[in-house]
């Protein structure tokens, strides 16, 4: 069941490069998101235990952010002495003292008090993801070298939208997902398309109302054998209806994949939202 509503509830839009984290939950003895924004908070709150944080999307080791959202539950007097003797709101306080607490390869781009209802992970309508691959040895950019996985075979743009594009809808993705135990696999896959931008570089557009484990990256490993050649382009949804991990599927390298963006309902709907989403989907 659903905890009682908080008397304050914050809301963070967070963007990270993901080079250097073992991803976002916290692990012992290792560098995460979660921990060096949970370290970060503590301090500015001066917290006694660490500051839980719920998160819109749970990023792998190497998997970067434009479009993260976070919440916490802070005690409301420690986030009211925020400003301190300023005239400044809490939320405009928490935001510059952030910036001077963070590691560079995280920034907290704006910071509000959350409308009633709203849970950053159970809230959320959909998630839009990127990934980028670079299949044209002159069109590399080391500059981009962070974000971008180089292919060693040109790829086909039409036959990855195609491909990728017979896998939107309701389905069971237990194809395309690492397993958890009593997890369902059902999602909905609003939109997966491939386009080839001016710089030469691929781009895959992904958006689900949820994603579960490794999905994304599996979703872009099963349409590259079909950009290749190497398959027909009605391989990844024969996949799909096999609805069992194939050995054909490559789980794709984390760098090239980025959440861009997280998008909630109105705030009247948040509530409900959430309530929907804690229910575990079926394709019945």
């Amino acid at each position: 069941m659903p905890s009682a509503s908080p008397s304050l509830r914050v809301r963070l839009d967070v963007s990270y490069d993901g080079t250097d984290f073992s991803g976002w939950a916290a692990q012992p003895g290792l560098r995460t998101v979660e921990g060096e924004l949970s370290a970060a908070l503590g301090t500015l709150l001066r917290a006694t235990e660490p500051v839980r944080l719920v998160v819109a999307g749970r990023t792998d080791a190497g998997v970067h952010a434009r479009g993260q959202v976070v919440h916490l539950d802070p005690d409301p007097e420690a986030w009211a002495a925020l400003p301190g003797r300023s005239d400044r709101s809490p939320e405009a306080a928490a935001l510059t003292r952030l910036r001077g607490i963070l590691p560079p390869d995280v920034v907290v781009r704006a910071v509000g008090v959350a409308p009633a209802g709203f849970d950053a992970r159970f809230s959320a309508l959909r998630r839009r993801y990127r990934y980028r691959l670079c299949d044209q040895p002159e069109a590399v950019d080391p500059l981009r070298r962070r974000d971008t996985v180089t292919t060693k075979r040109p790829l086909d743009e039409g036959l990855l939208d195609e491909a990728a594009r017979s896998l939107v809808g309701l389905h069971d993705f237990a194809a395309f997902c690492k397993r958890r135990e009593g997890a369902t696999t059902v999602r909905t896959l609003l939109d997966y398309g491939w386009e080839r931008g001016p710089d030469g570089v691929l781009e895959a557009r992904v958006v689900a109302d949820a994603f579960c484990h490794s999905m994304v990256r599996s979703l872009v490993g099963a349409v590259v054998p079909v950009g290749e050649g190497r398959r027909p382009v009605g391989w990844p949804a024969e996949v799909l209806r096999a609805a069992r991990r194939d050995p054909g599927v490559v789980v794709m390298p984390p760098h090239g994949l980025s959440l861009e963006e997280v998008v909630y309902p109105e705030d009247g709907q948040l509530a409900a939202r959430a309530q929907e989403a804690r229910s575990v989907r079926t394709l019945e």
